[in-house]
């Protein structure tokens, strides 16, 4: 069973405003981009300083600096009137030496020396910081797993005196901004090597695009008709003592009956179940009260219709068994899940639709370190996710899984940082799963900007 998720950095693509390298137009209502490049026709519109800079293919053309031995590699583009905006890139760091290396992304660059700064280091952080001559301050920092070779999407948003800094959508942190007023944007080095590409800069009214959905190869059934749950919660008709997990063959109806308590809240993977059901069974019409344990666990295909877990602690429901076994959630809700809702160990697919959760870790996660890995399936519809909340769906490309999203609700995430598809490369030999990036696309996860709505 894969351990905690990592708050994992992303990759995304940004799309270009127009064909060429880049356009500079001036910010108007329907104008909104001020600047793109994505490199397929060189570099013009940047300045370089520094370092050895050149475009080279990786994927699509990208800007790669190579020079490990300098602190200051830089390029410079825009205006140094810009003031409230955002500015967004995909960074790549290819190599990591000398002392306290850096791959970034600037904002409000006012000379070659003084910016803010939105770098990967090699000590597995991510930090927001304000460079001033040789000085260099951290104003926000976020612990991260950093990787050479592997994408990731950075983003900085300045709004008067504030500035703040994203990967992925995630916020890294937010600080003061009034040492600089205004400046140019840029990419940077300092004793790193690092690929760029895919650069915008929207002004302060909109959030550069993350990667663009497929139009194509979307969820294989109908988009849910029925109204997305209300965030409402069942008040239990009556009590039910739990002293053991209790095993349910067959249908297992609790009338809406609480069922408490089992375990110590904690977050310990070997906690027995509250309830475990055989192959082929139902749970239904149940609330789950409190510690519960290790949720509820399926040994087969089972049904979890109209479940609700007023505090998961572990996961919600494990899902096991052989060959292709079909599993559903119908109906139902979900609180306090530090780590994940619903595990997805064993083969097969399994259907989330009419559901609700809220202050949670990541909603669905096919295993990313079980000893026995295959392609696992996961249908999500019709549900209500309230931020606290980090990712929809976990999945592992290199096994084949997919993921469908549609009627997706997500509310009290203003700053779009929850992540849809979170795509990592599995093992099976308990090590944890690297990620390799996020976003939708056309083989493994299945969803387009009109299956999510935010309020």
């Amino acid at each position: 069973m894969s351990r905690k998720v990592r708050l994992a950095i992303a990759a995304g693509t940004v799309a270009a405003a127009c064909v060429g390298v880049f356009t500079l137009t001036v910010p108007s209502a329907s104008a909104a981009t001020l600047f793109s490049s994505n490199f397929e026709s060189g570099t013009s519109g940047w300045s370089k300083s520094g370092g050895d800079w050149a475009v080279t293919s990786d994927g699509s053309q990208t800007l790669q600096q190579s020079n490990t031995g300098t602190d200051r590699a830089r390029q410079f583009a825009g205006d140094t009137g810009w003031s409230d905006y955002s500015v967004q890139a995909r960074v790549k760091p290819l190599a990591f030496g000398g002392s306290s290396p850096v791959a970034a992304l600037v904002s409000r660059a006012s000379g070659a020396t003084k910016m803010y700064r939105l770098a990967l280091t090699n000590a597995n952080r991510v930090e927001l910081q304000f460079m001033n001559g040789s000085s260099v301050t951290a104003l926000a920092s976020l612990s991260r797993t950093v990787s050479t070779g592997t994408w990731y999407t950075l983003r900085i948003d300045t709004s008067g005196g504030t500035i703040a800094g994203y990967v992925d959508g995630a916020l890294v942190g937010s600080a003061s901004a009034s040492a600089i007023s205004a400046g140019r944007v840029g990419l940077f080095t300092g004793y790193a090597s690092a690929r760029f590409d895919d650069v915008t800069v929207t002004d302060s009214g909109t959030t550069p695009p993350t990667s663009a959905p497929p139009t194509t190869g979307g969820p294989t059934t109908a988009p849910p008709t029925t109204p997305p749950p209300s965030g409402s919660w069942p008040s239990p008709s009556g009590q039910v003592a739990v002293n053991g997990t209790i095993s349910v063959s067959g249908t297992l109806d609790g009338g809406m009956r609480r069922y408490c308590c089992i375990g110590d809240g904690g977050q310990e993977e070997s906690q027995d179940p509250m309830f475990s059901l055989a192959s082929g069974a139902t749970l239904q019409n149940v609330i789950i009260g409190g510690p519960a344990g290790d949720g509820v666990h399926c040994a087969g295909p089972c049904t979890l219709r109209n479940v609700w877990w007023e505090d998961v602690g572990e996961d919600a429901a494990t899902f096991r068994g052989s060959g292709s076994p079909s599993f559903l959630v119908d109906g139902g809700g979900a609180r306090a899940a530090s780590d994940k809702v619903f595990q997805h160990n064993g083969p097969g697919t399994l259907t989330i639709q009419n559901f609700q959760a809220s202050n949670f870790g990541t909603f669905y996660r096919s295993c990313g370190n079980c000893s026995t890995q295959s392609a696992r399936h996961v249908v999500i519809r019709n549900v209500t996710l309230t931020r606290p909340g980090n990712t929809i769906a976990g999945i592992n490309t290199n096994y084949g899984d997919t993921a469908r999203f549609s009627g997706i609700t997500i509310v009290n995430d203003s700053s779009r940082a929850m992540v849809i598809c979170r795509k990592y490369r599995g093992n099976n030999s308990g090590d944890e799963p690297t990620q390799v990036g996020t976003g939708a696309d056309s083989s493994n996860c299945f969803y387009a900007t009109s299956d999510l709505t935010y309020r």
